[in-house]
């Protein structure tokens, strides 16, 4: 794939509902069933193929928006739309507020990638290295320029300009940050006691921005700009991206291997209900910023829908992997496949 494309070249049909009422309103029509779905932008671009190709494939039409993760939990929660999709699962409390509206909630695995720290210096050619700690530094205003000694050691023989540091962070609620986030945290003792991990934080410094869209697109213009965005949107974008130090000691970039690599290695602390981390898995081949998206829906379907709902789950995660690599997306590993289908049988029609 070439770098340049931008998304529409990559035979992704951009999907927007005109509109979501309740029980989920928007979207296509199957024997008079509406299926609508929003949240994580993180999934937008796999998700609009899968749109596309569940049309060719069962005649049924699938509207997703994306709004981020924090707004695709918080429109599922409220029975406006069918299901949500989020980079970060469902906290406890979350969970809670779900169960007293409408009931339990399941958390579905969708597809798995890799959050990259995507810059703009367009006088340095080699590609940077990070490690956990700058990364952290930078996001905390402890570093504010780019030949601070702290990145310079890391790129022996680079030269990196004496030019401040645009922090670009996300400003709606994200599964992307939750990613990037959970990972700073889990090597950061700095950053997991002044800032935490959530969909949303408080940010020490930087300008914030919509979407991986949005943060792609204010990196893309801006010199001197440092922003964390899932690899899709640095590719079709033709932004810069760096590789990241592992558990391991070993500078890797995000790609399917490196995501996979991650996933496989975290399967065995993955919980029955599914809501797990990947991120600063073990391994030297293991991309350290690995994550998942999964969609949530109520385990009561509150449209009367969850058949529908459960197949376009089902075909997504079986017959609508093989889109995944494509679109630099990484399969589910085998052995989640075997766990989601338990957890997929748990959708019925509501009451």
């Amino acid at each position: 794939m070439k770098r340049a494309l931008l998304l529409p070249l990559l035979g992704i049909p951009l999907l927007y509902a005109a509109g979501c009422g309740g029980g989920g309103g928007g979207g296509g029509r199957v024997n008079g069933v509406r299926l609508s779905g929003t949240g994580a932008s993180f999934i937008f671009p796999m998700m609009s193929k899968w749109a596309s190709e569940y049309e060719k494939a069962k005649g049924v039409k699938v509207n997703y928006q994306s709004t981020g993760s924090g707004a695709g939990i918080q429109q599922m929660t409220a029975q406006t739309v069918d299901f949500g999709c989020s980079d970060g699962p469902m906290s406890d409390e979350q969970l809670k507020k779900a169960k007293q509206k409408k009931g339990d909630v399941v958390h579905i695995p969708l597809a798995m990638g890799g959050v990259v720290p995507a810059y703009n210096l367009p006088d340095v050619k080699t590609p940077l290295k990070f490690s956990g700690p700058v990364l952290a530094d930078i996001y905390l205003g402890n570093i504010t320029k780019w030949n601070d000694p702290a990145i310079q050691k890391l790129n022996p023989g680079v030269s990196l300009p004496d030019m401040d540091i645009l922090v670009v962070h996300r400003s709606d609620g994200s599964g992307t940050t939750y990613i990037f986030a959970d990972y700073l945290s889990k090597i950061s003792s700095k950053w997991k006691d002044k800032v935490g991990v959530g969909t949303s934080v408080e940010w020490p410094t930087g300008t914030g921005a919509k979407g991986n869209e949005g943060v792609a697109g204010l990196v893309k213009r801006s010199p001197g700009s440092i922003g964390y965005v899932e690899l899709i949107y640095a590719l079709s974008n033709n932004i810069k991206y760096g590789s990241v130090k592992n558990k391991e000691g070993e500078y890797i970039s995000a790609s399917l291997a490196s995501v996979t690599a991650a996933a496989n290695a975290s399967l065995k602390n993955i919980r029955e209900d599914l809501r797990y981390s990947i991120t600063d898995a073990p391994g030297k081949d293991s991309y350290p910023i690995a994550g998942t998206s999964w969609a949530v829906c109520y385990v009561d379907n509150p449209g009367a829908k969850g058949k529908e709902v459960r197949d376009f789950f089902h075909w997504c995660t079986h017959d609508g992997q093989q889109f995944c690599e494509a679109l630099h997306y990484s399969k589910l590993p085998k052995g989640l496949v075997e766990r989601l289908e338990k957890r997929l049988a748990l959708i019925t029609n509501g009451k």
